[in-house]
């Protein structure tokens, strides 16, 4: 139990973060022998557009502010800049991340939610708001599967938020030891 409260701490997709394959961490992909960072894109050509995206954003994560509302069926989360270049990485990435969620196409560094939301995707209802400052996200579901996943990947993002480069190494790092 402790090991699973330091690993969901440890995580978080980036804002929406980055959306996981199926396998997740075991299956290849491309930086395959490398335990947890194996499986990050699957071959997916918007891959580094996005990956740009997440670190241009752990870069400036200092410049976000994030709140999140667990919702009894899901979430609402607030993710915002006073920089106008953060701003519209954060935008962009979460258009991005949505697109993906919709088309199936995964995205993930080491997030343990992010298998479950992509396999029941279609049982998550998604609203998006943008604001001058950002975007306001609501996801909500009837599967109780989806909402823990849902509320738990909000954790994940949240943590990348308020820690930045340095939240994503111990992210990796839990994954890393998680998978063995």
């Amino acid at each position: 139990m402790k090991r699973a409260i330091l690993l969901l701490a440890g995580l978080g997709v980036l804002v929406g973060a980055a959306f996981a394959h199926p396998e997740g961490l075991q299956h290849g992909g491309m930086m395959s022998g490398m335990g947890p960072m194996a499986g990050m894109h699957g071959g997916d050509a918007q891959f580094q557009d996005d990956m740009r995206l997440v670190h241009e954003m752990l870069a400036s994560y200092r410049k976000l502010k994030r709140s999140v509302t667990n919702l009894p069926d899901g979430i609402r989360t607030v993710t915002e800049s006073d920089d106008a270049q953060a701003a519209e990485a954060l935008k962009a990435h979460v258009a991005s991340m949505q697109k993906r969620l919709a088309e199936g196409r995964i995205f993930n560094l080491f997030s343990p939610t992010l298998p479950v939301l992509f396999e029941k995707k279609d049982r998550i209802r998604t609203t998006v708001e943008t604001t001058a400052r950002g975007v306001i996200v609501t996801q909500t579901s009837d599967d109780a599967e989806v909402v823990a996943a849902l509320q738990a990947h909000a954790v994940e993002v949240s943590e990348l938020a308020s820690g930045g480069m340095a939240a994503m190494h111990r992210a990796m790092a839990a994954a890393k030891r998680a998978a063995r």
